[in-house]
């Protein structure tokens, strides 16, 4: 992965937040695996929202990038949707499904990715902890 990968995963990112996804996490996975370069994880509360990220997801990289999915399976049970762009798969998962599965414990040796918009979201939260704390 190049350093100029993080930043052309922002239009995947910025379509996993549109819908307050949580805990979004990017890894590297382009040398531990031939299929991808790149998994995302984000998270729901409901099978609802998850299903509202991945059909948001699919529209936002469509109509502002014209981005279309190779796959996606899942979206109508809302537990675990996953979405295949080729180089980049999605995984949304609704909270308890993902700590069931733990696939980031599987891909342990990959690197974390931080893209331009991810480090914005992370900054956010922490400012809103702060305001929260007070």
């Amino acid at each position: 992965m190049t350093k100029d990968t993080a930043p052309s995963l922002d239009p995947y990112i910025e379509a996993i937040l549109g819908k307050k996804a949580l805990n979004v996490v990017a890894l590297d996975v382009a040398e531990l695996t031939s299929y991808a370069d790149v998994f995302i994880f984000c998270s729901g509360r409901s099978n609802r929202q998850v299903s509202a990220i991945a059909d948001h997801i699919q529209v936002d990289l469509k109509k502002k990038h014209k981005i279309k999915p190779i796959s996606v399976e899942g979206s109508k049970d809302g537990h675990w949707v996953l979405m295949d762009y080729g180089h980049v798969i999605i995984h949304v998962f609704y909270e308890p499904v993902r700590e069931f599965y733990d696939l980031e414990g599987l891909w342990v040796d990959a690197k974390r990715i931080i893209t331009p918009a991810l480090a914005k979201q992370v900054g956010n939260e922490g400012a809103s902890k702060k305001m929260a704390d007070l």
